[in-house]
């Protein structure tokens, strides 16, 4: 339970401090949606449903700022509920991740009710928390955390959801069941065999690819993309740039990533998108790389 930063009794902190931060929360999801999405009532709800709080340390919390990280004045939540970065390892700047980047990309993937959705790097487990409000209690989530610290309190954080269940483990190679969604937590370098053959007939993978880039922490620049199977075709679309947090384990390789970087590379020379026109994905190298935007070994992203 929260602790209030004024004199309160204890009942009218338990009635009055939560009907606050339930407003509170409403008018957050209803701002961050109305920013990034198009109208969508059952994301917006999962959004004002879930208390960022707790699945962070106890408050005052490292806030992302130009600079660095700045403490917020105390552990009153409202400060979480904006669209803000806060450090879960502020130490590797390993964040709970911005809410604007987060909402379009949920959008994106369109989950459904009663559908098997796989989150492959859930950190301490807010926005799996958000995906099973959406699958709802027909529905399931797996949550993948390749660190076994912030496994651990993944679970303990989602340990009141029947829904939701984590494993400990590197997300590119870890066995799951067939997943109506399989959303990407970190930036890969390519998608793995192991989600491209995971997805149900008309899943969906979110996927952001990312390259290395100069920057400050670690973090990687790179692109999103819609990638949903039909039969053995897999059709893409490109949602936005991102900078993330990469994947460790085997979502990364050295190949795919010159690859990429190549990719990207040509895109801001020629002061194009050209990977917004990328609509199919080949498992193959026989594409010829002039109708492709990326041509990687064993795998291509093409724009038909």
């Amino acid at each position: 339970m929260w602790q209030s930063m004024q004199a309160l009794t204890p009942g009218e902190f338990d009635v009055d401090r939560e009907q606050e931060l339930a407003v509170i929360r409403r008018a957050y999801a209803k701002q961050i949606l109305a920013w990034t999405t198009p109208s969508n009532p059952q994301l917006e709800a999962a959004f004002a449903a879930v208390p960022r709080e707790r699945f962070l340390d106890p408050g005052p919390w490292p806030i992302m700022r130009y600079g660095g990280y700045v403490l917020t004045p105390d552990a009153d939540p409202v400060y979480l509920y904006d669209d803000v970065l806060i450090g879960i390892a502020p130490e590797r700047g390993l964040n709970n991740g911005a809410p604007s980047y987060h909402a379009p990309v949920l959008a994106s993937a369109h989950i459904k009710r009663g559908e098997h959705v796989v989150h492959v790097g859930a950190g301490t487990g807010y926005y799996t928390a958000i995906m099973a409000h959406l699958v709802g209690s027909s529905g399931k989530v797996t949550a993948i955390e390749y660190d076994p610290s912030l496994a651990a309190r993944a679970r303990d954080n989602l340990a009141s959801l029947g829904n939701a269940t984590v494993v400990q483990g590197d997300g590119a190679i870890v066995d799951f069941e067939p997943a109506d969604v399989i959303y990407v937590n970190a930036g890969a370098t390519h998608p793995a065999d192991r989600w491209l053959d995971g997805l149900t007939e008309g899943g969906r993978l979110m996927l952001p690819l990312t390259r290395v880039k100069q920057m400050e922490g670690n973090v990687r620049h790179g692109r999103v993309f819609r990638i949903e199977r039909r039969g053995t075709d897999y059709l893409v679309q490109s949602i936005m740039g991102v900078a993330i947090y990469p994947c460790e384990g085997c979502g990364r390789d050295a190949d795919a990533e010159a690859a990429l970087a190549a990719a990207i590379d040509k895109d801001i020379e020629s002061r194009t998108e050209s990977w917004r026109r990328v609509t199919r994905l080949y498992r193959n190298t026989e594409i010829p790389q002039e109708r492709c935007w990326l041509h990687a070994p064993g795998w291509a992203l093409a724009y038909e």
